[in-house]
């Protein structure tokens, strides 16, 4: 005869409570967010958004890529070499600008791009709110350089999200245009 003491004992079912903290853990986990958003959804959540995500390889190391990118110097000459610049295109007059340091502000292709760097890790990463000037006031987007080495060369992963609808296109030809391959051409 079996003892009872033996016996598996039966596992008490979750309160509520603990499926609700148990779920939201999950979703907030998985990138959802907070629950409370997912019941809203139907009140002011944009299901349409466009976003670039670009993979540019380069004959340089990191540490010679950011500089590129982050030294008005070095990114003067970048722009030179430029589509828009070689179009003649007219961008406005206002000099080359980029700050150091995480906050600063940046005014590049004469103007025509302003913003202010969310982030700097040398050699990795540079996070920028990034407008064009011609938006409506107030309009940043956010764009995200991830600088990595690839074998003898780099390869930045792009991301750029949160600019006006309909541009996408637009911006994304500009980024190989008038970043990737006048990079391209200075880095060599």
């Amino acid at each position: 005869m079996n003892d009872s003491s033996d016996l598996p004992v039966p596992a008490q079912p979750p309160t509520r409570r603990q499926m609700l903290v148990g779920t939201t853990a999950v979703l907030t986990g998985l990138g959802f967010g907070p629950v409370s958003a997912l019941a809203h959804t139907e009140e002011g959540v944009s299901r349409t958004a466009e976003s670039i995500h670009q993979e540019p390889l380069f004959k340089a190391n990191p540490k010679r890529v950011y500089e590129a990118l982050t030294d008005e110097k070095q990114f003067e000459k970048v722009t030179q070499l430029s589509a828009a610049m070689q179009s003649g295109a007219a961008l406005g007059n206002k000099p080359t600008q980029i700050a150091r340091e995480a906050g600063g502000p940046f005014t590049i292709f004469r103007g025509h791009i302003a913003g202010r760097h969310i982030e700097l890790v040398p050699n990795q990463r540079i996070v920028q709110a990034w407008r064009v000037v011609d938006w409506d006031p107030g309009i940043y987007s956010i764009v995200k350089f991830e600088v990595t080495g690839q074998g003898s060369g780099t390869k930045i992963i792009f991301d750029h999200a949160g600019f006006p609808l309909g541009n996408g296109q637009h911006l994304a030809d500009g980024w190989k245009a008038n970043y990737w391959e006048p990079l391209e051409k200075y880095l060599v």
